[in-house]
């Protein structure tokens, strides 16, 4: 005899599929159809001519230079963060977990108000920043720092509960035999928790290519220097340039659908992967 989960009648069923389904076309994909309609509205040439001009490849590139900063600056620290949590008891363990909660719970507005407080010309290393000529705020270390802080938590959110799922059996055997810790992060650590690895630098990257509030206090909104893509749509929609505008959020747009196939091709890949690691498991059992 077959078991339902549920039992609600088929209609009651239809009703709800069909209400989450209705609302998750209005408020996710038409927007994003109206996005590439209105971009293109004004014809090929327009579109072509808004996202190839030279202030807009130079906030792609800005872009996506913060983006891959983050990447690896998180990759890194997030690892050793998500080791450090998942193998150690030590004073303060709890205080750095909230810790690395913190730029979920703090606007990016506010984020950027304490970058300027911090690095701004009247700020606290103002007076010796400007002493030794480096800027960093209105400039790009601005917008990387910006970055690198909203962006941080991703890697260790999605690394901390595989490696306390993975447990540290493996990398205590390793050590036993003489491993050492170069040799067991690469041969061991990094290789069991790969997939959710992966899974948080695409989500630091999609986070990082997107950001506006951080990055609009410290940048200076300056065309051709520090302007982001979502800086650059607002610089854009604010002139009146409606069809430039929706070119370039576009490509916003297309970015986010890449970053999405990504994230769905590496949740495929690791649940194949823990599929044959659970036959290879009732086979050797």
């Amino acid at each position: 005899m077959s078991l339902r989960t549920t039992s609600e009648p088929l209609w009651v069923r239809v009703l709800l599929i069909s209400a989450a389904l209705a609302l998750m076309g209005l408020v996710l994909l038409v927007p994003l159809v109206a996005v590439f309609w209105e971009g293109l509205g004004a014809g090929w040439r327009v579109y072509w001519a808004a996202v190839t001009d030279p202030d807009a490849l130079h906030a792609i590139k800005l872009t996506l230079i913060a983006a891959a900063i983050s990447v690896l600056v998180n990759g890194v620290a997030g690892v050793a963060a998500a080791w450090a949590i998942a193998r150690f008891r030590f004073p303060g363990r709890s205080l750095l977990i909230t810790a690395i909660e913190l730029p979920f719970s703090v606007s990016p507005v506010v984020v950027g108000l304490i970058f300027i407080l911090l690095f701004g010309s009247s700020g606290w290393f103002g007076t010796w920043l400007q002493a030794h000529d480096y800027k960093v705020i209105f400039a790009m270390p601005g917008i990387v720092l910006a970055t690198l802080f909203i962006t941080f938590p991703f890697v260790v959110r999605e690394l901390l509960p595989v490696m306390e799922a993975v447990g540290s059996e493996e990398e205590e055997a390793a050590r036993v035999l003489g491993a050492r810790g170069w040799h067991i992060l690469w041969r061991i650590t990094l290789p069991n928790v790969k997939w959710g690895l992966l899974y948080g630098l695409i989500l630091c990257s999609a986070r990082a290519i997107g950001e506006f509030g951080a990055v609009s206090v410290v940048s200076g909104h300056i065309r051709g220097e520090t302007n982001t893509m979502p800086l650059h749509v607002e610089i854009l929609y604010n002139d009146y340039q409606y069809n430039a505008a929706f070119a370039c959020a576009s490509v916003l747009c297309l970015t986010a659908l890449v970053t999405l196939a990504l994230k769905a091709l590496v949740e495929w890949r690791a649940e194949r992967a823990l599929k044959r690691a659970k036959e290879a498991g009732g086979i050797e059992g």
